[in-house]
C-alpha cells in the first residue's frame, strides 16, 4: 500500500511539473499582459487615458509594417484609427443613467516598467456629469489573444478611487469610489500577490528545481578530475525538510528586501534585464541539477538570484498601481500573497518528491529529463527576452 500510495503521489509530481512546462512553453516571453485604464475627474466630465502595450497591439492588429521587429512612433501613427477602432470596439462605459459617450480620442505614446504603450485618451460624458456615483465597466481587449492578460482599471481620485482588474473570466464591473480601509487593502494585495506568484511561471520552476535534489543524501564523489558532492540515496524526512526551509527561508528573505527597496523607488533596474536575468536563473538553477557543482550550498543560490525575482515582484506590484497613502497595506499584502502562493506550492510538491525519492523515475525522469525541459524552456525565455522576440506564441487561448 506505501508503494502505491508513494507511486501516486510521484506521478502527481511529474503531472504538476508537465503541466508546469507546458504551461511555460506556451507562455508569452514577456512575465505579464497589462493593460491601465484611468478614468478621472475632470472640468464638465471626466477623463479617460487607456495604456495598451505595443508588443500586445501588435499581436492583435499588425504595427510593424517593416518587419524590423522594432515599432516606430510613424508605424504606430499610421495604424492610429485601427488602433482607436480596436481598442473602444472591446470597451463599454455605462454610468446609473445610460451609456456614457467617449469623444474624440487622441493618440499619444508612454513607457513604463516592461517598455512601450500606445496610449488611447478621450473626453467621456456621463448623464451624472463629472462626479457619477459609480461606472459599470466592460472590458474585452486582448482576451482572445492572451488569457493571462489582465485590464487594471481605476475610476476616481486619490485614495477614494476604486479599482478592478478584468480577467477573461471577470470582464464586468462596478466601480463605486469610496475610501477603502488598510484592511480591506491589505485584503486585496495579498490576493494579487498570490496570483503573482501562482501564473509567475518562471519563479515557480526556479525555487522547484533548486528543491528537487534535497530528497537525496550526499555522498564523496569525482568528476573530471576533482572532488565533488554525488547525489547518493534517499533522504530522510528531518534533513529533507531542513534543506528545504533553507532554500525556501533564503528565496524569501531575499525576494522580500528588494520587493521593498524597489517598491520604495531607492533600488532600480530596466524591466529586460530583470525578466532576462530571472530567466538566466532558472536556466542555471537546472544546469545545477546536471552538473552538481552546488549542492550544499543552494540555498545561497536562492538568495542570490531572489534578489532578482525582487524586482520583478516588485515591478508587478508598481504595475498594479498604488495610490499615496495605500504603501504599507499593499506593500506587505503583496508580500504576504507571494509567501503563501509559494508556501502553498511547496506543500504540494515536497510530500510527493519524498515518496518517490528511491525511484529511478524521480532520477532519471525528474531530476535529468525534467531539469533538460526546464533549462530548454527557460533558454527560449532567456532569448525572446534579451532580444525581445517572441518565438513560443501558441496563444495561450
Amino acid at each position: 500500500m506505501a508503494v502505491h500510495a508513494g507511486l501516486r503521489l510521484g506521478l502527481t509530481t511529474i503531472a504538476l511539473l508537465g503541466s508546469l512546462l507546458f504551461a511555460c512553453g506556451t507562455a508569452h516571453a514577456h512575465s505579464s499582459s497589462n493593460a491601465y485604464l484611468l478614468i478621472t475627474p475632470a472640468a464638465g466630465g471626466l477623463t479617460l487615458r487607456w495604456d495598451i502595450a505595443l508588443r500586445d497591439l501588435e499581436l492583435a492588429i499588425g504595427l510593424d509594417q517593416d518587419g524590423d521587429g522594432a515599432i516606430t512612433w510613424g508605424e504606430l501613427r499610421a495604424r492610429e484609427k485601427d488602433v482607436v477602432t480596436y481598442a473602444l470596439a472591446r470597451l463599454s462605459i455605462e454610468g446609473s443613467r445610460g451609456p456614457c459617450t467617449i469623444g474624440a480620442p487622441e493618440l499619444l505614446t508612454s513607457t513604463l516598467s516592461d517598455g512601450a504603450y500606445a496610449v488611447i485618451r478621450a473626453p467621456l460624458a456621463c448623464s451624472e456629469g463629472a462626479q457619477p456615483e459609480h461606472l459599470t465597466i466592460g472590458y474585452s481587449a486582448l482576451f482572445d489573444i492572451d488569457a493571462r492578460h489582465r485590464g487594471l482599471v481605476r475610476f476616481g481620485a486619490a485614495e477614494r478611487a476604486a479599482t478592478a482588474v478584468m480577467t477573461p473570466e471577470q470582464t464586468i464591473e462596478r466601480l463605486t469610489p469610496a475610501r477603502k480601509s488598510s484592511w480591506r487593502e491589505f485584503a486585496e494585495y495579498t490576493r494579487e500577490g498570490v496570483w503573482h506568484i501562482w501564473k509567475g511561471f518562471d519563479h515557480m520552476l526556479f525555487l522547484i528545481v533548486l528543491l528537487l535534489p534535497a530528497v537525496y543524501v550526499l555522498v564523496p564523489g569525482q568528476a573530471r578530475g576533482r572532488q565533488r558532492p554525488a547525489l547518493g540515496s534517499a533522504a530522510a524526512l528531518g534533513p529533507v525538510l531542513l534543506d528545504v526551509f533553507r532554500i525556501v527561508t533564503a528565496f524569501t528573505l531575499a525576494h522580500s528586501i528588494t520587493l521593498t527597496l524597489a517598491a520604495l523607488d531607492w533600488v532600480s533596474l530596466p524591466a529586460r534585464l530583470i525578466e532576462s536575468v530571472i530567466a538566466a536563473s532558472v536556466i542555471l538553477a537546472a544546469a545545477n541539477n546536471l552538473t552538481l557543482w552546488v549542492i550544499r550550498g543552494r540555498w545561497i543560490l536562492a538568495f542570490a538570484f531572489g534578489l532578482i525575482h525582487g524586482f520583478g515582484f516588485a515591478n508587478a506590484l508598481r504595475d498594479l498601481g498604488l495610490a499615496e497613502g495605500r504603501f504599507v497595506p499593499a506593500l506587505l499584502g503583496f508580500n504576504l500573497g507571494v509567501e503563501a502562493g509559494q508556501l502553498a506550492i511547496v506543500v504540494l510538491i515536497v510530500p510527493a518528491m519524498f515518496a518517490l525519492r528511491a525511484a529511478r523515475v524521480y532520477r532519471n525522469g525528474l531530476m535529468i529529463g525534467g531539469s533538460l525541459a526546464v533549462m530548454g524552456v527557460a533558454s527560449i525565455w532567456f532569448v525572446e527576452r534579451v532580444f525581445d522576440l517572441v518565438i513560443l506564441d501558441l496563444g495561450m487561448k
